[in-house]
């Protein structure tokens, strides 16, 4: 991975990265490690944080590692608790956790739509109110990154995670305001298709789709998503904040990441002419 900051920009901060052991929030602890911040990461499953923790460790980076299930308000309370034992301090918290499905809406089950919702919007709420609350706000300063997703024109394919994406990015301009007295910025990255582990799970035709529907005709690379976040998370970058910031190659602009079909159903009594 490229760097692009001065060496210890991070020095001495404690960064807190839901998800951490995988992906975008993997390849972010790495470049804040490496600019010397200590990581405390958490997810569900153990093996993918223990095998992480080891990866940071072959490189001098220090890294508390837990399991935490974000949507469950307890389990975070006592995961921050233990992080700030741990450290005695916490100064960054990147929500980067999350999940979803590739499905048209109908075919959603309420269910499953709830499932999406408790753990992208929920979840981040839980998280972020437990750290504000019991280190940003007491100690007057604190940063707050949510990764979110490619919403500009809706999300179909994924009305689920749009639906608590755009939750979210609320969210982030909400407490931007809120917070800003107690020295607290909040931001959000939305990105595009980014080509990460999860990325797996998508049909190969709708990763073509969507490379196609993009300007630079290309998916993302993670490395990218993380060299936007270190900067947002960065001291030179304390006059921002409330913003979302699209990393998604214009894809937001521009591109028919949906196909519809000719046959749409047409409702009289409008007879509107050819044009």
């Amino acid at each position: 991975m490229d760097q692009l900051f001065c060496d210890g920009l991070f020095k001495d901060e404690v960064a807190i990265i839901t998800g951490g052991g995988t992906g975008i929030g993997f390849l972010l602890g790495t470049e804040l490690g490496r600019l010397g911040a200590k990581l405390a990461i958490c997810g569900r499953r153990e093996e993918p944080l223990k095998e992480a923790q080891k990866k940071f460790a072959d490189e001098g980076i220090e890294c508390f590692i837990a399991s935490c299930d974000i949507r469950q308000a307890d389990a975070i309370a006592r995961y921050v608790d233990d992080v700030a034992a741990h450290y005695g301090q916490v100064d960054i918290l990147v929500n980067n956790a999350g999940g979803q499905f590739p499905s048209p809406a109908q075919h959603i089950s309420p269910k499953g739509f709830e499932a999406v919702v408790r753990n992208n919007l929920l979840g981040t709420f839980n998280m972020t109110h437990a750290v504000a609350n019991k280190c940003f706000i007491p100690q007057k300063r604190g940063r707050i990154l949510n990764i979110i997703a490619q919403i500009a024109r809706g999300f179909p394919g994924m009305a689920h995670t749009g639906a608590a994406r755009s939750g979210v990015e609320n969210l982030t301009k909400t407490l931007a305001v809120e917070w800003s007295q107690f020295g607290v910025r909040v931001n959000a990255v939305a990105p595009g298709v980014i080509v990460t582990s999860g990325t797996k799970q998508y049909p190969p035709e709708l990763l073509e789709t969507a490379r196609g529907a993009n300007p630079c005709k290309r998916l993302g690379a993670p490395e990218e998503v993380s060299h936007l976040c270190s900067y947002l998370l960065s001291r030179y970058a304390d006059f921002i904040t409330g913003q979302t910031v699209y990393i998604d190659g214009g894809a937001s602009l521009w591109g028919e990441q949906w196909p519809i079909p000719t046959d749409v159903p047409q409702y009289p009594p409008y007879d509107v002419p050819d044009q």
